[in-house]
């Protein structure tokens, strides 16, 4: 399927969400609450790379691109207006970047939407916040896709790693801004300037991106492990840990 195409399926289907979430009273609200969990847990469990270092810019990154609460919906509407133009204007290597992050935020939205409709359920409403994320999240289930989520999250990492190693392109960037911001792609060029410098500046240490990538793929694969353990239904002890250091 062609880049264009599947941008704008990924895109329909995220619209098609919203619009569920606002005919049905107190959804729109839950997914809310869920997304703000989840950006609390993200800067929680990863507060030691967002309080300096060497990853700290990359770890600001995934948190505000791509773990967020923030409203995408210009974004997406931006990719479905110019679904045709990332096709004809970037690079093979751009566009699959595009394509991923399209694709990503689809299926984040999907997992989100399922996710607040458990939260909306009487039974969860006493719980306190990490118990009942985590009751609802192995209400949701869906093991396979939250594992599918981890290894696009990843993958636009070493797409973004492999766009630095492209001649030219952080020149055809800049000098694409203006034409970007008219056309209507600055929220795709904002983004793709912010992924550009913050991965360039890291893979300027032997091995930075690998290493980073992996403190993400070991973490998020323990938590995803450890949210689906019959344990913690009871008590929610360590995402509630996790939480009390992002406030």
């Amino acid at each position: 399927m062609e880049t264009s195409q599947r941008i704008r399926n990924a895109v329909s289907t995220v619209s098609q969400l919203r619009q569920a979430q606002k005919a049905q009273p107190g959804l729109q609200r839950a997914v809310g609450e869920v997304k703000r969990l989840q950006s609390r847990r993200f800067a929680g469990s990863y507060a030691d790379l967002l309080g300096g270092g060497d990853y700290a810019a990359a770890a600001r990154f995934f948190l505000d691109e791509l773990y967020s609460d923030r409203d995408y919906e210009k974004r997406d509407a931006q990719f479905a207006r110019i679904a045709g133009t990332i096709e004809a204007v970037f690079p093979v290597q751009v566009q699959q970047t595009a394509v991923a992050l399209a694709e990503l935020h689809c299926l984040t939205e999907q997992l989100d939407h399922a996710m607040a409709l458990q939260w909306m359920e009487p039974a969860l409403a006493g719980l306190a916040p990490a118990q009942r994320y985590t009751t609802a999240w192995q209400a949701v289930a869906q093991r396979g896709d939250r594992e599918e989520q981890l290894v696009s999250v990843l993958q636009i990492g070493e797409q973004m790693a492999q766009l630095t190693r492209t001649p030219g392109l952080r020149l055809m960037l800049r000098m694409m801004r203006a034409p970007a911001s008219a056309a209507g792609m600055g929220a795709l060029q904002a983004f793709l300037e912010a992924g550009f410098d913050t991965f360039s500046a890291m893979a300027r240490k032997p091995g930075g991106v690998q290493a980073f990538l992996g403190i993400i793929r070991q973490r998020e694969s323990e938590l995803i492990a450890t949210l689906f353990g019959s344990e913690l239904v009871a008590s929610g002890t360590s995402l509630q840990a996790i939480l009390g250091q992002a406030r």
